[in-house]
């Protein structure tokens, strides 16, 4: 029996519970420490802001009764750990992208970004008016963990290469970081794959230990300095189109607090996602310029790229369908995904393209 359906079967404790009147919840009273571990180097650009963020506002909110104290990658636990960590109560709350534990649970690639997947906008419509939110708790219920959406980074930039990309047949043999399901697709197509913590990521690639890499995109990449080292720099990809971020807090700890610090979580969760979007978008466009005069060549990979990253894309996922809950999850995404974009791309998609054209 896994841990979801045990938590079912106890939750609801049949019959003879059911005739049991229950007691009030006891809810701990007093000032709180909780401790916040992220998969994010102290101080990295945008998404340590994220969590930085939210732990703020949790403090701010509750008026200094909850205090979380981060931990950034590597303090308490590695990068990577810190998922393990929140489930075994090592920490209380944890900050990452979801997708960096598909080995826990396929699905979590969805509340991350699946490639060729959502955009941010189409992201928050399904997470929080369809059937996203309750299906990240249904995945979260499995592992002790109560999660929410707090962050979004936009759509994340191919990468950096140190040669043009002419066709598919560039990707054979390249050594190339990309995290999850985005990965695995470029593997398919040839290239050697690693998942790499961001903090590591200039090194490997200063050191040619890696030949490319995908971060975020032209903000968080200038920060990490990728351009001191390779000058291709390709500014649309497959793999995140709308990657978001997650708190998520194990579920004993979360149960223990009143109603109204539990509220004040969430609320700082999607408070720290508008937050972190708008902090992406607005400074991607200078620092694309700025890049651009340092000499970075901007590019677009070639339709048969695009073709065969979206083969492997599908293939790749599908082989995941035997799974009953990402089979659910991929069905609910793109159910919605095909029901919002329709009028995103006849309003503001016109609306732009028109923009472009008549005011230059």
């Amino acid at each position: 029996m896994d841990r979801r359906s045990f938590l079912k079967t106890t939750a609801l404790g049949g019959s003879a519970a059911a005739a049991t009147t229950l007691a009030a919840p006891a809810y701990a009273q007093g000032k709180r420490t909780l401790t916040m571990v992220t998969s994010w180097g102290r101080g990295l650009a945008g998404v340590f802001d994220a969590a930085q963020y939210a732990a703020d506002s949790i403090t701010a909110m509750s008026g200094g009764d909850l205090t979380v104290e981060i931990k950034a990658a590597g303090e308490l636990v590695g990068a990577f750990e810190v998922f393990d960590a929140v489930t075994a109560g090592q920490a209380d709350m944890y900050h990452a992208a979801d997708y960096y534990f598909t080995g826990q649970h396929p699905a979590y690639q969805y509340f991350t970004a699946a490639p060729f997947g959502m955009t941010a906008q189409e992201m928050m419509n399904w997470y929080h008016h369809g059937d996203g939110m309750a299906l990240h708790d249904e995945l979260g219920e499995i592992f002790g963990l109560k999660s929410f959406l707090a962050g979004n980074t936009g759509a994340q930039a191919g990468g950096w290469f140190r040669k043009e990309i002419s066709g598919p047949e560039d990707f054979q043999g390249l050594k190339f970081r990309m995290p999850g399901m985005g990965g695995q697709a470029l593997g398919k197509m040839g290239a050697s794959v690693q998942n790499l913590p961001g903090s590591e990521v200039y090194q490997a690639l200063a050191s040619g230990a890696i030949d490319g890499t995908e971060w975020i995109g032209p903000w968080a990449d200038e920060k990490a300095g990728f351009q001191e080292i390779t000058k291709f720099y390709y500014t649309a990809g497959f793999h995140e189109p709308g990657a978001a971020l997650t708190l998520a807090t194990n579920r004993e700890v979360y149960d223990s607090l009143s109603p109204a610090h539990q509220k004040i979580i969430e609320t700082a969760a999607a408070s720290a996602h508008q937050w972190n979007l708008a902090q992406f978008l607005n400074n991607n466009g200078a620092a694309l310029q700025r890049l651009q005069a340092g000499g970075v060549k901007v590019l677009e990979f070639p339709d048969s790229v695009w073709d065969a990253m979206g083969v492997a894309a599908k293939d790749t996922l599908d082989g995941y369908m035997d799974d009953e809950i990402f089979a659910r999850v991929r069905a609910s995404v793109e159910e919605s995904m095909a029901a919002s974009s329709g009028w995103i791309v006849k309003s503001e998609g016109a609306y732009r393209a028109q923009r472009d054209r008549v005011m230059g």
